[in-house]
């Protein structure tokens, strides 16, 4: 029997790379589908069109695992949510019916902040965003081919290499914390390399066909946990600033003017205040724990010591 081939959308993003190394660790045979080619690829690589599909049915011959990662955060406009987390998610499960495993990545903000007790995977969705809003379309799309797919859903990821929790923490370091509106703010979260663990999970999992998860450390965080513990291993003293919401609200506004003005989305629209705006982004882990075998091992402080750890090496702290 030959070896298992994984195919992996988004492999140069953060939690690809992770996944990428992973796979080839465990013995599996990885493709990566990559948009904008020029010139000759790699080997292992697939150019793929998600918007015309071209490339897409090559990609996925022969698979045994696609994994999905591939998708928009970022976006200039919020139709652009929608054409790369809905339409390209669309266009790749029309061609993955013989695919024995689908893994689609999706986001906790497709369900939508908690109010008093944590969201689990029966929650009636109720995304507050454009993103979120286009994270639950893509699920449904995929779902409405191919219902056995497999759909994770992660909080907050954080770990090398990413760029986004990478801000807030780059911030600390200069000495500011800043937040959005009064009152404690608490979010589940999860190290990138136990996320990758947990997608391995979901697709070796027999029983996992056609359910959906939320992969996160059991134990929510604080962001006064968060902040503190990041300052405690930096050695710095932050000063906390409390931003008004309707000032945050300009601001974001101000960013998104930028750029559309530079072509490039950057981290800070009305969207994303939008979502930090909200106290509770929790999510219940059980369901993993149980079906899937998953457990979440990295606390809050492992986790930020090795990313820290890295960024400093790197030369970004």
């Amino acid at each position: 029997m030959g070896r298992t081939i994984a195919l992996v959308t988004g492999s140069s993003g953060f939690i690809g790379r992770h996944l990428v190394a992973q796979l080839i660790d465990c013995g599996m045979e990885v493709r990566r589908l990559v948009r904008g080619c020029t010139g000759s690829l790699p080997q292992g690589c697939i150019c793929g069109d998600y918007a015309t599909g071209a490339g897409l049915a090559e990609a996925v011959a022969g698979a045994d695992i696609v994994f999905h990662l591939a998708g928009v955060t970022k976006a200039l406009r919020g139709a652009d949510y929608y054409s790369g987390n809905v339409s390209a998610a669309g266009n790749l499960a029309r061609v993955a019916a013989r695919v024995p495993r689908f893994v689609h990545v999706s986001s906790l903000a497709a369900v939508g902040p908690a109010n008093s007790a944590e969201i689990t995977e029966q929650s009636e969705p109720h995304p507050v965003s454009d993103y979120g809003r286009s994270k639950l379309a893509g699920e449904l799309t995929v779902r409405s081919l191919l219902p056995n797919a497999v759909v994770v859903r992660p909080p907050v990821v954080y770990g090398p290499h990413d760029t986004d929790v990478f801000q807030m923490l780059r911030a600390i370091a200069r000495g500011w914390d800043l937040r959005i509106g009064g009152g404690e703010r608490w979010f589940s979260a999860i190290y990138v390399r136990d996320l990758v663990e947990g997608l391995l999970a979901a697709a070796r999992s027999p029983g996992a066909a056609g359910k959906s998860y939320f992969l996160a450390h059991a134990e929510p965080v604080s962001w006064n946990a968060f902040s503190d513990t990041a300052a405690r291993l930096l050695g710095c003293h932050p000063r906390h600033i409390v931003i008004p919401r309707p000032l945050a609200i300009l601001a974001g506004w101000s960013a998104e003017t930028w750029s559309r003005w530079r072509g490039r989305p950057g981290i800070l629209s009305r969207d994303k205040v939008r979502e930090a705006a909200w106290p509770r982004w929790t999510c219940a882990t059980e369901r993993a724990g149980r079906e899937l075998g998953f457990t979440a091992p990295t606390t809050l402080l492992q986790g930020l010591a090795r990313t820290l750890a890295w960024y400093k090496e790197q030369g970004w702290l």
